[in-house]
């Protein structure tokens, strides 16, 4: 690929994390806009993309539904912070040939409506409520910069190895009750290419639930309730945890805290931070006793690797051990590690069926990452500082050189693992899910249409 490839490149509703965009021709940490040309042009996995928002309606049977793709909003983030919504397009060779002239430098994805996006307002003309949302898949939308009062290496959108197992422990809890509780199986997550996750949940009654519906699933999960000034974030009521929260408590959260968190972030190493743990504490007297505690040792000689470890372990004994009965200690200990550690969602993202959420494989502007799936079952493994950068996918491209054939190009770098993940753990099983539905739905008709004949 020569440089002069490279240089010529090849209203109502909510948008998922606008950013400002870079000015054109600025390349910070692997991102460029004339690079995102080449990697439209060259890497871009529109077969796939194409395979997953047509659900099986391919045409390849008589129960296919041709408008189905043609009746998804997609919305592009064009220079100058431009946003084209209700864009729409009728196939896979449209929805290729848009992108590659617009070159968007972000790519959001909408609900399918009942008629065409892009003719809304002839269909307005006609009937007030033609142009609904009819389907969309279930999202969730979790942010790192919304732990910043729980995380002192990093704030904002910075992120780092030892705050980013804050999502991890995210998707394990919510990928686990998606699957357990709720019965879905088609549930796609996938890095932001900055600061967080994002869920796409995918089955068939995931994608055709009310906003009402969905309102209660975001609620299932609601824990988190405070704010900033908030001392107490979360009040676990009644006798015992509901199965769900028990269940992530054990599992997950509570090692979580214990093993890791407790010491990457030096939560009780310093009296401006245990201050905050205090606060939470209901009982001032229990409180007041473990402030003169720690201010004491002070001025001991423990090593300081200890002293988070050596604090929690003193204020558990004292709230567990049963001396002290003051309302509300008996879940004390559960409400910090919830308030430190259990997902915090943008609830409003996952309750309405149109709300946007920016598609997997898109470049983040700030980072030039690009967004690429997790594997749910090996979070733990996620490095969101090795995530192929834009800079880095050319490069790979360069080494080998020019060829035509656009699989093997993908393939020889660093994305082609993650476009392979998205095909076999998610878009294959899906598709299968779908031909399924399709033949059943299809088969109850016909079988429906003897019935009437009959008679």
């Amino acid at each position: 690929m020569t440089r002069d490839e490279v240089e010529n490149g090849g209203d109502g509703m909510e948008v998922d994390e606008r950013e400002e965009n870079q000015e054109n021709g600025m390349e910070i940490d692997g991102f460029n806009p004339n690079y995102l040309k080449v990697y439209y042009r060259k890497l871009f996995p529109y077969g796939d993309m194409f395979k997953w928002m047509s659900y099986g309606n391919d045409g390849k049977h008589p129960g296919c539904d041709m408008s189905y793709f043609g009746r998804r909003e997609f919305s592009f983030t064009i220079e100058n912070d431009i946003y084209l919504r209700y864009q729409s397009f009728d196939g896979l060779s449209e929805l290729e040939n848009s992108i590659k002239e617009k070159y968007p430098l972000k790519i959001d994805i909408g609900a399918v409506y009942s008629v065409d996006p892009a003719k809304r307002n002839a269909y307005a003309q006609r009937d007030g409520n033609v142009f609904t949302a009819v389907e969309r898949e279930l999202v969730f939308d979790i942010d790192i910069s919304d732990y910043d009062d729980v995380r002192y290496c990093c704030k904002g959108a910075d992120v780092c190895l030892d705050c980013w197992p804050l999502m991890t422990i995210a998707i394990k809890v919510i990928d686990t009750a998606l699957r357990d509780d709720f019965g879905f199986d088609h549930i796609l997550w996938v890095y932001s290419g900055r600061r967080g996750v994002h869920c796409w949940v995918c089955d068939r009654k995931a994608r055709r639930l009310t906003d009402e519906q969905r309102g209660a699933i975001a609620d299932y999960f609601r824990v988190y309730k405070g704010n900033e000034n908030s001392n107490k974030k979360v009040s676990l009521s009644g006798h015992g945890l509901h199965p769900f929260l028990a269940r992530s408590y054990t599992e997950v959260l509570k090692d979580f805290f214990e093993a890791k968190l407790l010491s990457s972030q030096n939560l009780l190493s310093t009296e401006e931070k245990y201050e905050k743990i205090l606060e939470m504490i209901p009982d001032s007297n229990i409180a007041s006793e473990l402030q003169g505690k720690w201010q004491e040792n002070k001025r001991s000689s423990m090593p300081k690797e200890n002293v988070d470890v050596v604090r929690w372990e003193q204020l558990k004994h004292i709230l567990q051990s049963g001396k002290h009965k003051g309302q509300g200690l008996r879940r004390c200990v559960e409400e910090i590690i919830f308030s430190f550690t259990y997902p915090r969602l943008d609830m409003e993202v996952s309750r309405k069926m149109g709300h946007l959420l920016k598609a997997p494989f898109c470049v983040h502007p700030q980072t030039g990452r690009v967004c690429v799936p997790i594997d749910p079952n090996h979070c733990d493994e996620f490095d969101p500082t090795t995530v192929p950068t834009l800079s880095q996918l050319l490069k790979e491209l360069n080494m080998g050189g020019l060829r035509e054939d656009a699989e093997n190009e993908l393939n020889r770098t660093s994305l082609g693992d993650s476009v392979k993940f998205f095909r076999s753990s998610f878009l294959q099983p899906l598709l299968k899910s779908c031909k399924e539905d399709i033949e059943s739905s299809y088969s109850a008709k016909l079988q429906q249409s003897k019935n009437s004949l009959s008679w």
